[in-house]
């Protein structure tokens, strides 16, 4: 279909003013072809505000005041078009190893440098075009997210499956000559591309600083689910360990020379090696929060806040914390200190993963069923809590089971907790103002 469909007109909007109607086709602006929601909203701020209507048959134009286009009030039923989708066959691809039966959204593999720009996700530019990368530096679709992994041609070919995963030298190059910013990540495989291989793709994307902003480390994620995949292995905990030190060596190096650290590694890295979480400062901004780089020092400093205003006692509570194994020691202080007020009794419920397999330890993988096993094993709570990011879609576990059906199941409230203010809230406990000294 040419242009994007209108799925909704706001009552009382200048869309509504000017007679656009849900079903109708925007399908240019100020001349300009309009292809997906970045052409619109590019073209609303650089073209004419002319907008060609297709009704039906019938085609026709809406001119708006330029001060008008700000908010047209209107929605379009798929703002992207057709999704584009991933022709890489990497050996460590981690919906390749998903089981049978989870819903589509879960096992489709998208790789579309527009949900890069737009959302965050990764993607590998192997699909990209030159007219792709025309358009991405000529609308300044900055920042992207890449997926690396390896800087070194031939290794990326093959860890990727795909020939064209050679060029990714000669891309970034291209965006960063066009002044795009870039996160780019390395999925880290003992065996593959650690060691000197590491060695060699982190040194090639710090040469490209400031045009890539940073660089994370993260560990291969693998399930039970192999089967005739590539043999894969975690790293061991003394590999992790040796990583955090490889890159505290080059954060050193890095701020020496560029003033910035660049490569940051995941939380996982740090509890699998037994290091010490950073201070907040040197992760610089948190620029790969959702990727797990930090999110254990964003929650340690959270909790110091909320810790401060625990109050002495409060209503009897009998709770439990759900958490997979991995974070199980961040935890345990913090169920600790919830046991010290008066009236709480908190239990830690690390659950181990079956679903995908006990070497999945963290908790945004953990499923409505595996929580519920795990707590049928337990005394029932009057509550148990937990992790908001193992809920996705419409509130679901990834096994598409929802809180309420566990709750049905335990006989007891499951409430989600994102940060430890939500947490100790649905504790029913009432943090004490701060005094002033």
């Amino acid at each position: 279909m040419r242009g994007l469909k209108i799925n909704a007109v706001e009552p009382g909007s200048v869309a509504a003013a000017a007679g656009l109607e849900a079903g109708d086709i925007l399908t240019a602006i100020g001349g300009m072809p309009v292809k997906d929601i970045i052409d619109y909203h590019f073209l609303l701020a650089t073209a004419k505000p002319v907008l060609m209507i297709q009704r039906g048959d019938r085609e026709f134009a809406v001119e708006l005041r330029d001060e008008a286009t700000q908010r047209l009030g209107i929605s379009f039923a798929m703002p992207f078009g057709r999704i584009r989708q991933c022709t890489n066959r990497c050996l460590f691809c981690f919906v390749d190893q998903q089981p049978p039966g989870l819903r589509p959204s879960l096992c489709f593999k998208d790789d579309d440098y527009r949900l890069s720009f737009w959302e965050g996700n990764f993607i590998t530019l192997t699909n990209c075009t030159r007219g792709d990368f025309n358009r991405i530096v000529n609308q300044r679709l900055s920042p992207l997210y890449v997926s690396v992994h390896t800087t070194n041609p031939e290794l990326r070919a093959r860890m990727m499956g795909n020939p064209q995963a050679a060029k990714i030298g000669e891309q970034l190059r291209i965006l960063a000559g066009g002044g795009i910013t870039i996160h780019t990540q390395v999925v880290l495989c003992p065996g593959l591309n650690n060691g000197a291989e590491l060695a060699r793709t982190v040194a090639d994307l710090a040469a490209l600083y400031p045009a890539v902003q940073s660089v994370a480390v993260v560990p291969v994620g693998l399930t039970r689910y192999r089967g005739a995949l590539y043999p894969l292995r975690p790293l061991t905990p003394e590999e992790a360990a040796q990583v955090i030190e490889e890159v505290a060596r080059w954060q050193r190096e890095y701020r020496r020379r560029y003033g910035s650290r660049i490569v940051f590694a995941a939380d996982e890295l740090y509890l699998s090696g037994g290091k010490p979480v950073p201070a907040a400062k040197e992760y610089e901004g948190f620029p790969q929060l959702e990727n797990g780089v930090g999110l254990v020092r964003r929650f340690f400093d959270a909790w110091k806040r909320v810790e401060k205003r625990l109050p002495p006692k409060t209503a009897p509570r009998r709770a439990a914390i759900v958490t997979g194994t991995m974070a199980q020691a961040v935890l345990a202080p913090v169920v600790a200190r919830l046991n010290r007020v008066e009236g709480l009794q908190v239990a830690l419920l690390p659950v181990t993963n079956r679903f995908f397999g006990p070497t999945v330890t963290v908790a945004g993988l953990l499923t409505g069923q595996d929580i519920r096993e795990a707590l049928q094993k337990v005394p029932r709570p009057d509550l148990v809590l937990v992790p908001a990011v193992a809920l996705k879609e419409q509130r679901l576990f990834l096994d598409d089971l929802t809180c309420d059906e566990v709750a049905g199941a335990v006989g007891c409230p499951v409430v989600p907790a994102a940060n430890p203010r939500e947490l100790v809230t649905a504790l029913g406990v009432e943090l004490e103002r701060r005094t002033l000294n």
